[in-house]
């Protein structure tokens, strides 16, 4: 892989590119004073729209504003269509490998995954085995990961299949956008991504083999650090936040507890972990879930979205095989490719990993949001011998990935604009088909030189735009 950065806005010439050029002359032709008000105003409607997340663990109190960059990124719509069949026929294979290893294991049986690597898994939960689900899908809601190398081409980082979350800031993003500059969205066509709550209420609902099913959104309350997602979904489509107390359940029926008494429950969005879900079958110390809830599921009289057990196929130590699974379940060949993986639980790659550990990223097969990683180039002498013993003692817990040089995108920083490592996270909602909305969240990492774009990290969102060529 070429190891120079490949910049959004301009080609290796500095000349702006096609897509950028109407965002470019606006930019060119707007006093600096203006765009630092309108960054101030931006932080001001954030903040009173309370959009913000939690950052567990930090000592200047948890609630945290997202910084939000107002130079968006742009993306042709040439080239979103073949972002956009990639995701879908991603998403498509991970959805048949779930209901497979959870029937027939075909995939296991023919040699491709090694069964230990699935069946040991964490996030297997072996209640689903046999249990048959509408239409097959598994993932309701995805989100995919997409970093940019330096030549250009785009690679998928990880897939989240659990609870992916971040779409409401992609929807506010455009919000403020809209609101701030409104002569740039009337100067080229910008693909539209307000309608995502209706097909979100869409795919739900065709989740369910009832005609018009009631749908709740399920979140552990206000303290988890999604929280204001959870409610404004919920807002957004018009139906109810319910907590786990809100719900119970009776004769294997889910209702939820309303001042005007007991109302059935079809759809569930859960937006908490598989081990939270039912103190009766998971975790049973949970306070957050709904007793009775699995045997309501197996009886087929409620559907969660995302599906249990989703939790296999988005484990770093399957992503590896996501192209295989899409030649085997589809017959096709994969449209968007993953980045070079090493397995620490082989031998061969844990020895290759541990002689070059400065020069590569060290995953956590269970971890998300930027934490228990190691970024080689950017870490110490000894953060990468304390790391050497960690692979050394537990290896079947890591993968390891080259460090990409992640595409950059202009970005206001406080000496003003300059380049920015950027990912891409389109969301992706199976039901009767699967489809995307144009775009994505965007996140920047604001860091100088850092390619860690978790909000939890320091990272802040852009707005995406897919304009028409």
């Amino acid at each position: 892989m070429d190891r120079q950065f490949f910049d959004e806005m301009y080609d290796a010439n500095g000349v702006c590119r096609p897509h950028y050029r109407g965002f470019a002359n606006w930019l060119e032709n707007t006093p600096q004073e203006l765009l630092a008000q309108r960054r101030r105003e931006a932080d001001l409607l954030f903040h009173r729209a309370g959009i913000t997340f939690t950052l567990y663990g930090d000592a200047q109190g948890t609630e945290r504003l997202i910084p939000f960059d107002i130079i968006p990124r742009s993306i042709p719509a040439s080239e979103w269509r073949g972002i956009e069949a990639g995701c879908i026929q991603r998403v498509q294979a991970l959805n048949l490998f779930l209901a497979d290893i959870y029937h027939d294991q075909r995939i296991l049986k023919a040699g491709i995954i090694p069964p230990e690597q699935v069946l040991a898994n964490d996030g297997y939960q072996q209640v689903m085995h046999g249990l048959d689900l509408h239409r097959d899908v598994y993932a309701h809601i995805s989100g995919v990961d997409l970093v940019r190398d330096g030549d250009g081409t785009y690679y998928v980082l990880e897939d989240n299949l659990r609870t992916p979350s971040g779409v409401s800031y992609m929807l506010e993003d455009r919000k403020m956008m809209m609101r701030l500059f409104p002569e740039l969205f009337s100067a080229q066509r910008i693909a539209p991504v307000d309608h995502y709550p209706n097909l979100l209420l869409e795919t739900l609902k065709s989740s369910s083999p009832l005609d018009n099913p009631s749908v709740v959104v399920l979140t552990p309350g206000r303290y988890n650090s999604a929280y204001f997602e959870h409610a404004f979904l919920a807002r957004e489509m018009g139906v109810e936040l319910v907590e786990g107390a809100d719900l119970f359940v009776r004769d294997e029926r889910v209702f939820m507890r309303t001042t005007a008494g007991a109302r059935p429950v079809d759809v569930i969005y859960r937006r908490l972990d598989d081990a939270f879900l039912d103190p009766l079958a998971f975790n049973p110390e949970s306070v957050l879930g709904v007793p009775g809830l699995l045997s309501a599921y197996r009886s087929g009289n409620v559907v969660l979205a995302n599906a249990i057990g989703t939790g296999v196929a988005d484990d770093k130590s399957i992503y590896p095989y996501v192209t295989d699974m899409i030649r085997f379940y589809l017959g096709e060949e994969p449209i968007l490719q993953n980045v070079p993986t090493w397995q620490c639980r082989r031998p061969q790659d844990l020895s290759h990993v541990l002689a070059h550990l400065p020069e590569l990223v060290v995953k956590e097969t269970q971890g998300s949001g930027g934490y228990g990683m190691l970024v080689g180039p950017a870490a110490s002498k000894a953060e990468i011998e304390a790391f050497r013993q960690r692979l050394k003692a537990r290896p079947e817990a890591y993968i390891a990935q080259p460090t990409l040089s992640l595409s950059t995108c202009p970005t206001f920083v406080e000496k003003g604009i300059a380049p920015r490592h950027i990912d891409l996270r389109p969301f992706v909602l199976s039901g009767r088909e699967t489809r995307l909305v144009p775009g994505g969240l965007t996140r920047v990492a604001l860091r100088e030189g850092s390619l860690v774009v978790n909000s939890s990290q320091g990272g802040g969102t852009k707005d995406t735009w897919i304009v028409e060529d």
